[in-house]
């Protein structure tokens, strides 16, 4: 069984492209498979669309990332659990990649990534140099992450002291127990947080979580670009 979890708030407008992608590549898998929606305090029509949607839904009340993942985590019933973000499209490769990265002995692994639409040329450009330095390092991105149910648990999951990054410290502690696998084709995932913010703010709070160190990642209150809710009215 492949149990695909999903954080969500506040997400109408993206969630049922994420779900229905997910349908799509894991039946081509040919696995059994869940779809396990975790909402975290949504107001809008986000439990209403995932259930529509074919999705299980699990309820808390926590508004953090790592909170929701591992609450997903725990009421699946899969033993490989891939985290999928709302706003993010995967297709069939990255579920048949996952798991051929696993039979090899790979701890756990993510992928590449594509935004879904045309941006400035100030976010390619950003993007670009955060890319290349960020998957030199081997790192996972939260927006699509896999593992299998037992290596997760071993290292405890995603560590809830963080409210932002928690996928770069789960990808630390899985590389401790073998290879971490960067699937090369790459995840659609939304562009909305460029779009919506200004430059000075995207790069403002992207050099707070570097320079910030752990203590900076402990609070939502500075991390805005994650939790100010924002939301555009339409997937595209």
């Amino acid at each position: 069984m492949l149990s695909f979890v999903i954080p969500a708030h506040n997400e109408e407008f993206e969630i049922r492209n994420s779900i229905d992608s997910i349908h799509a590549a894991a039946t081509h898998a040919g696995e059994p498979y869940e779809v396990v929606v975790v909402d975290d305090a949504s107001t809008d029509r986000t439990v209403e669309i995932a259930t529509a949607g074919g999705a299980r839904v699990v309820s808390i009340h926590r508004r953090q990332i790592a909170a929701a993942r591992n609450a997903g985590a725990r009421a699946a019933q899969g033993n490989v659990l891939f985290f999928v973000d709302a706003d993010t499209r995967i297709a069939a490769g990255h579920v048949t990649g996952a798991l051929a990265a696993l039979a090899a002995g790979c701890s756990g692994g993510s992928a590449r990534l594509r935004l879904d639409r045309t941006v400035p040329l100030w976010v390619r450009v950003f993007l670009g140099a955060f890319c290349a330095v960020y998957f030199a390092a081997n790192l996972g991105v939260g927006a699509f992450m896999f593992t299998r149910r037992r290596t997760f648990e071993a290292v405890g999951g995603f560590d809830e002291q963080y409210f932002a990054a928690e996928e770069a410290y789960l990808t630390l502690a899985l590389k401790k127990l073998g290879r971490f696998a960067i699937l090369p084709e790459p995840i659609i995932t939304s562009a909305r947080k460029v779009r919506m913010h200004s430059p000075a703010h995207v790069l403002t709070q992207s050099l707070f979580i570097v320079f910030g160190g752990k203590r900076a990642l402990r609070t939502r209150g500075r991390l805005h670009l994650w939790y100010d809710g924002k939301r555009e009215g339409s997937a595209g």
